[in-house]
């Protein structure tokens, strides 16, 4: 468990920073892959499931308001065990968790085989020897339409689901004609609604990291788990936007807690701009999204923070807090 989640953490963490170093003019939305993929391949039973089909574990888009956005396929993975000179385990597992997501990623494509960037990583923990990211990349280079600055093809408009073909989907070109793989296939003709797909499946996270509550629901249709944020949930249960927090005079809303490390009571918050906040919950996704990078630059840094232990604030307007409650 501990290694699976901790693999989760830091994998996203890397392919995040190598990706913004590719584009550092660009934001960096994470998305789950299989919130994205439902909205065109769920099964009807059991609703709301992909199923066993192989498949990536995240989504990371590159965007950029105005112009097209570049997305890549990526598989975390961690393991952790004692290793010694004359122990190579750990490789053994690395090596096979590398093959397994070389699977899962050729089973994803955009537009046709072959042409969607990928990175596939593997976290080692080591009990003498540290921690180790190992990162295979695979190339490619489609992009995502540049959606319109307003009407009905924009990510602020409510879009259905699309039944996509799965079996045989894809093309693989070989020396005695074509074979036909199996996979998650978004056709060309349709990266224009995927990249809407993303853009919301985006929001609903950003709102879900902040306790959104119904606000998420209404970027998500039923195959995507909508009707979780329109029911009444119970207190220990749920997660709602009602705690509020300053950092350098920006204000934030988001959602709190409290739990125990060692008997010692420590607050985590987690939320974002209260101003980014109000445009997400009204469905504005294109105006937060330009907003966003507009003041990119201009959120808080760790260093401002003086109340709190330990805080992290991203460039789109969400921040991560922790600190020690006093008895």
């Amino acid at each position: 468990m501990q290694a699976r989640e901790l693999g989760r953490a830091f994998g996203l963490a890397v392919a995040e920073q190598l990706i913004r170093e590719r584009f550092p003019d660009h934001l960096v939305g994470i998305v789950d892959a299989e919130i994205a993929l439902l909205r065109g391949f769920a099964r009807t039973k059991p609703v709301g499931t992909l199923g066993p089909r192989p498949r990536p574990d995240f989504l990371l888009e590159a965007w950029r308001p105005g112009e097209g956005s570049q997305i890549f396929v990526v598989t975390v993975n961690g393991n952790h065990q004692v290793v010694t000179a004359k122990n190579s385990a750990s490789f053994r597992t690395t090596y096979k968790q590398l093959a397994r997501s070389g699977e899962r990623v050729e089973r994803f494509h955009l537009g046709r085989w072959n042409d969607t960037p990928a990175l596939l990583t593997s976290t080692e923990f080591l009990t003498t020897a540290g921690v180790t990211v190992h990162v295979l990349h695979a190339g490619g280079g489609v992009v995502l339409p540049r959606r319109p600055d307003s009407g009905a093809a924009t990510a602020d408009v409510a879009i259905s689901r699309k039944a996509q073909l799965y079996a045989d989907s894809v093309a693989i070109p070989t020396k005695s004609g074509v074979a036909r793989h199996y996979a998650f296939l978004i056709p060309e003709k349709d990266l224009a609604w995927f990249g809407r797909v993303v853009a919301r499946a985006h929001a609903a996270g950003q709102l879900s990291l902040v306790g959104g509550g119904g606000a998420v629901g209404r970027y998500l249709i039923v195959e995507q788990g909508s009707k979780h944020f329109s029911e009444t949930a119970f207190a220990g249960t749920d997660s709602v936007h009602d705690a509020e927090a300053s950092f350098a005079d920006e204000k934030y809303v988001g959602t709190d807690q409290v739990f125990r490390i060692n008997g010692r009571r420590v607050e985590a918050f987690s939320g974002i701009a209260t101003d980014m906040y109000d445009l997400l919950a009204a469905g504005k996704v294109e105006e937060y999204r330009r907003q966003a990078y507009e003041r990119r630059m201009d959120w808080p840094k760790p260093d401002d923070v003086d109340h709190w232990g330990a805080a992290s604030f991203r460039p789109d307007g969400t921040a991560l807090a922790i600190r020690v409650v006093q008895e």
